[in-house]
């Protein structure tokens, strides 16, 4: 591909349309230079495609080559196949186990027959702009790597806390208050010793899908350690709205089978407990304070039993508060 690049320079010297499409790989390229993160550089491979070859449709995606994975970044137009007689796949090479794809349709037979003739064009631009992308990928990696949870996919701990206060710094008080959720895996220890910890991962990822089912695009979730997820909800829900989200995925979760044992078609059913906490923005409680609050009300529903929901506000005298 980089002879095609050379071939282009060459010829640009003394065919116009060589370079005006030169022009349009380099411009192409320094645009990607500025942008943040791997999604705004799909957004400008798409533009880019769009206004150069008037190309509407447009998936671009990561593939892991390790994990046999597929990673959506950015979906534009409507949808197509692959194996469409219209449409167009290009692996832009990172020289990562990540590689990055372009795939889009043409409109008509005769727009496809023009692409045909700018195939060359298209496949050296790709290969122009691949430091860039491979740039983007590692990028995404170390933050994901620094921000998310290896297992499920989640924020880690301090991610989490680091943009709680973030969103509250630039709210600007607008919101009065936050409720958290900590949940906690029924007996989750057993699991691992029935089991094994394959069989743990598998309960801890569908527990997390079902937290992701039930909260807004807004809420944040992260896993503290071990079996337990702390759910802050952001949006701006009544207390009572709050509890009944809580109550919806204590008993979503209830219903989840998770395959232990495929040749036996062995399955295994957990539960879950919820301990609520209320984060009030003008009160003298710090956010630190009120996860440790609502880590003491999941340890106060657990002790009352399998799938119970305990608010920290209801705590009396009579509790019992032992945590270590």
């Amino acid at each position: 591909m980089k002879n095609k690049i050379l071939e282009l320079i060459k010829s640009s010297a003394t065919n116009e349309n060589d370079y005006k499409a030169l022009v349009s790989i380099f411009n192409l390229h320094e645009q990607l230079q500025y942008a943040t993160n791997i999604k705004q550089m799909g957004e400008d491979i798409f533009t880019w495609l769009n206004k150069e070859f008037n190309i509407d449709n447009v998936t671009f995606s990561l593939f892991d080559v390790n994990k046999n994975y597929k990673e959506i970044i950015l979906i534009k137009g409507q949808e197509f196949y692959l194996d469409d007689d219209l449409s167009y796949f290009f692996i832009i090479n990172t020289h990562t186990s990540l590689n990055a794809t372009v795939s889009f349709s043409a409109t008509s037979k005769v727009h496809f027959k023009i692409l045909e003739t700018k195939y060359d064009i298209i496949e050296a631009a790709f290969f122009q702009v691949s430091p860039i992308i491979q740039s983007g990928i590692l990028k995404k990696n170390f933050i994901e790597s620094s921000s998310l949870d290896s297992v499920t996919n989640v924020y880690n701990r301090n991610y989490l806390i680091e943009n709680l206060t973030t969103h509250l710094r630039l709210s600007n008080n607008k919101q009065n208050e936050i409720y958290f959720l900590m949940i906690g895996i029924d007996h989750f220890k057993a699991v691992i010793d029935e089991f094994d910890y394959d069989i743990a991962d598998k309960v801890l990822i569908e527990l997390a899908k079902v937290i992701h089912t039930n909260i807004n695009e807004f809420d944040m979730v992260g896993r503290l350690n071990g079996d337990e997820f702390l759910v802050s909800i952001l949006n701006n829900t009544s207390e009572y709205q709050a509890e009944e989200l809580a109550k919806r995925i204590i008993s979503d979760f209830a219903e989840i089978s998770i395959l232990v044992n495929e040749e036996k078609k062995q399955s295994l059913k957990k539960t879950v407990c919820v301990g609520f906490e209320v984060y009030r923005l003008h009160s003298d409680i710090t956010i630190t304070d009120c996860i440790k609050n609502a880590d003491i009300a999941l340890y106060e529903a657990k002790n009352k039993g399998r799938s119970q929901l305990f608010k920290f506000s209801d705590l009396s005298a009579e509790d019992t508060i032992d945590l270590f």
